[in-house]
């Protein structure tokens, strides 16, 4: 039985940290809006901390799942801060989608204090979370991501050991790489079958298990052509998580073109008012209505 403390109660961290209660890894929370930490507590059991500090102190394991590299440090360092409470022989387990640089600058400030250090940013959504299926991709020291893997189990269906501190989150790099091109081509496909005239369902049956088929596909298309984005991954998240992206491929000298367009796209969703719309709203840009 591990003990945990859960820092950062978004759509995201309220599930996961959920999920490690119900395995029986008792834990303690807390969130910026305490009446968000009080409503975890009552539905799910634990104990909910006035600082992330408090909620860290005595516990093996601490989860971070916050919006950007500000907010991170913010609930990291200093005296109200998560390390301010954790104990030698700790671990500090990042589940925010951040820079690679903010994950070294953590892991460092961590093995000063004999506190050891993971960056494991997700992929899955919220439906993910809420399902335990999370694919997680992580950074650090073997023998520190083996002390932990068991207990992210508990809302992981695949958890990767990718490299050293920095890995995890420049895997998800790629991952939303990825992602913006495989909608944006989703985007175009669907379109181009509705102007052509295509049983657009009958496609989609025809073509998801061949050499096209995708997650995107599977959970986003049909949706897609509802024209339902009221939920999901939003699009503010992942034009930040983009300008997390192009500032690495800068540092790398990497070349991101069609990133860089469907970014583009996205900031002009943002305009007409889509910002928490789900990522896949990329398709109403190709509409003529």
């Amino acid at each position: 039985m591990t003990t945990c403390a859960f820092v950062g109660l978004g759509v995201m961290g309220y599930p996961m940290a959920g999920h490690l209660q119900a395995a029986d890894h008792p834990t303690t929370v807390y969130n910026r809006t305490a009446a968000k930490a009080d409503a975890w507590v009552t539905e799910h059991g634990g104990v909910s901390a006035d600082t992330p500090a408090a909620a860290a102190t005595g516990v093996d394991v601490v989860m971070v799942c916050v919006g950007n590299d500000d907010d991170l440090r913010s609930v990291v360092f200093g005296d109200r801060g998560a390390l301010a409470g954790m104990q030698a022989g700790a671990t500090l387990v990042d589940h925010t989608t951040a820079s690679a640089a903010v994950a070294r600058e953590i892991a460092e400030a961590a093995s000063a204090r004999g506190v050891g250090f993971v960056d494991a940013p997700v992929s899955g959504g919220q439906a993910g979370a809420e399902n335990g299926q999370l694919s997680i991709m992580c950074g650090g020291d073997p023998d520190v991501f083996a002390a932990i893997e068991s207990v992210i189990d508990a809302y992981s269906k695949a958890t990767v050991l990718v490299g050293p501190v920095g890995h995890g989150q420049l895997t998800k790099m790629v991952n939303q790489i990825c992602i913006g091109g495989l909608i944006q081509g989703l985007s175009e496909a669907l379109d181009f079958g509705r102007r052509a005239g295509l049983d657009r369902e009958k496609v989609l049956e025809a073509i998801s298990q061949g050499a096209s088929g995708s997650w995107q596909m599977d959970n986003r298309a049909r949706t897609m052509l509802d024209r339902r984005f009221d939920y999901g991954f939003a699009i503010d998240w992942m034009r930040k998580d983009f300008g997390i992206v192009f500032e690495e491929a800068e540092r790398i000298g990497a070349t991101l073109p069609v990133t860089a367009m469907v970014d583009q796209f996205y900031a002009r969703l943002q305009r007409l008012g889509h910002g928490r719309s789900d990522t896949s709203t990329l398709i109403e840009l190709l509409r003529d209505d």
